[in-house]
This record gives C-alpha cells, structure tokens and sequence, in this order.
C-alpha cells in the first residue's frame, strides 16, 4: 500500500545512486589544455537531472503533497522526463510527461520504458507553450503534482549544496571557472554559487547555442544541442552569479562529442560536447595553469537517431542556417 510520505531509512536502492558522480581530467594535447570534467552521465537514468527529479520528489513526498492518487506532472525536453520517470516509478508514483513533438525517438521510448504517460506537443519553437498546457492541466484536476523545474527553488538549492560541494571536493585547490549550458538555468545558478562562496575569484560562464545565444541579447533560432536554451531566459537564472557566456555553434558541439566518443571513449551527449567547447575557450582565455571545471550532462544512448549519429552529418558536419534579423 502506496503512503504519504517517505521515510529517510525506506528510500527506494536506485535513489542512492544519484549523485556523487566522479569528476575526470580530460587531457587535450594539441590545445595543450587539461579540463576537469563532471560525470553526470553516470547518474542512473544517464543525466544530470536525475539529481533535481530527486530532491523535488522526495521532498514532495515528506510534505506529504503526493498522494497515492499524486500524478507526476511536467513538462520537460526529454532529460527531466527520463529522471522523473525513473524516480517516479521507484517511488511508485504515476507519471506524466508532456514532451515537444521534436524531441527524439530514444527520449519517448526510455520515458515509456519507465511506465511513464507521455503526451506530445506541437511547441512551435516556444517551449513555454508546455509549461503552459501543464498548467492548465494541473488547474483541471487536483491529483496533478507539478515539479515546476524552471522555478523551484529547490532546483538551485540542490545544486548549491549537493552538485557544487561535491566539485569543491574533488578539485585540488583554486577553481578559475566553471562552465556549463543552461537549461532550467539551476545548475549554473547553484553550483555557480558554491564555487564563488569558496573561490569569490572564479568565473562563471554560460555556454549559449551561437544560434539562439538569448544571454547575448540575440533572437531565438534553431539548433541541434538538445536540452539546453530552451528559447527564453529562466527565473532561476537570474540568480546565477554569471561572469560571461561563450557562445557554441552547433557543428562544434557536434564535433567535439564525437572527439569525446573516439578519443576518451566517452559515450555523453551533444550538451557535453557544447559544453567542452565552451570550455576549451575559457581555458584558453585564462592560460595553461587556469583549473576550469565542465560538466558531462547525459548519456549518447537518446541520440541515436539525431544528427550526432547521422553518416551524413559525420562526413561533412554543417550547422544550422544562421539566425537572421527580420
């Protein structure tokens, strides 16, 4: 029989294996640069988000406002759904996801694998047309929970002293920058402000797709890095302690990724490759001895079918058409 509550001693086994993700120095010989790369692809559903469907929902169950009749509520363009899923099944919580139309094939099958409900959109390029229906859903029946991951605090929250005490830990004295791409804007807004607590000196960066980079003050556009910059600026955002952002062209981040497959042996998704782009960069700018930390988001296994692994693409990537005034 499902209750109201969780207990800290009856946490579901797979809930134990989120986080605490090894962080890995990667070694780019030719740029003559060393990064220090998070894992978080090792996560047990393969993201990052694992860590925030956590938090939201075991909280969510000690307060007691799911319910065995609780539905899982959220709008997510694919990461966050897996996790959810994951989590919601181990807590035995129904789940359903709202998801774009564009996201890929492997994305829908793992949120149905997880026994999750999922329900595709037409977004129209405006991922807030989601987050909207999920609202109107949730206004129409009282058994809905919604996580809210683009302004939960508790998303911030986590990564301040979960995801960015666990950097601080692995890394051997001063970290000169920390460099990620955003999606709900919690992990740079958290983590950023762990490590400036520690190292007030240490840049936090944004990696922005070039053709959408919204920080930069430019229009929305097309681009092929999954799961970040979703076509607005987040609420959670706002409170990152940001020092700049790099913008990546999605032909790089393609590229970089498959330098990760073929010469680390690292399976990770586009995001990473974007975000060792952006990195590689800052490293640059700062010198040879600068520490710059990076994250590893999820895993290759959801972009089987997408350009990453496309014959085409891999003989002569090209990126998107560029974003054009008017």
């Amino acid at each position: 029989m499902k209750t109201n509550t969780l207990s800290h001693t009856h946490y579901p086994p797979v809930l134990s294996l989120i986080g605490n993700t090894p962080l890995i120095p990667l070694q780019f010989r030719a740029e003559g640069v060393t990064l220090h790369a998070k894992c978080e692809f090792l996560n047990p559903s393969g993201s990052i988000k694992d860590r925030l469907a956590k938090t939201v929902l075991v909280d969510a169950c000690e307060r007691g406002l799911l319910k065995p009749d609780s539905i899982i509520l959220e709008c997510t363009s694919g990461n966050t759904g897996i996790a959810l899923a994951m989590v919601g099944a181990a807590l035995g919580r129904r789940v359903t996801i709202l998801m774009s139309t564009t996201a890929s094939e492997e994305r829908r099958l793992l949120i149905r694998q997880l026994g999750a409900e999922l329900i595709l959109f037409d977004s129209g390029g405006m991922y807030q047309t989601g987050i909207e229906l999920s609202r109107q859903m949730a206004a129409t029946d009282r058994r809905y929970f919604l996580p809210r991951q683009f302004e939960n605090p508790l998303n911030v929250a986590d990564h301040e002293h979960g995801t960015g005490q666990e950097i601080l830990r692995q890394v051997e004295g001063p970290i000169h920058a920390f460099v990620t791409g955003f999606g709900t804007g919690g992990t740079l807004a958290g983590c950023g402000k762990a490590i400036k607590q520690r190292w007030p000196a240490a840049r936090i960066i944004a990696m922005e797709p070039a053709e959408q980079a919204l920080l930069a003050g430019e229009c929305p556009c097309c681009h092929f890095i999954e799961g970040v910059a979703d076509g607005f600026v987040p609420a959670l955002l706002r409170d990152a302690p940001l020092d700049g952002e790099v913008k990546v062209r999605s032909a790089d981040a393609l590229q970089m990724t498959r330098r990760l497959h073929r010469e680390f042996g690292l399976l990770v998704g586009t995001s990473s490759g974007a975000n060792v782009v952006a990195a590689l960069h800052t490293a640059r700018e700062l010198g040879p001895q600068a520490t710059v930390v990076t994250l590893l988001c999820d895993r290759a296994e959801r972009y089987f079918s997408t350009r990453l692994f496309s014959a085409e693409d891999q003989a002569a990537t090209t990126g998107p058409k560029p974003c054009l005034p008017g």
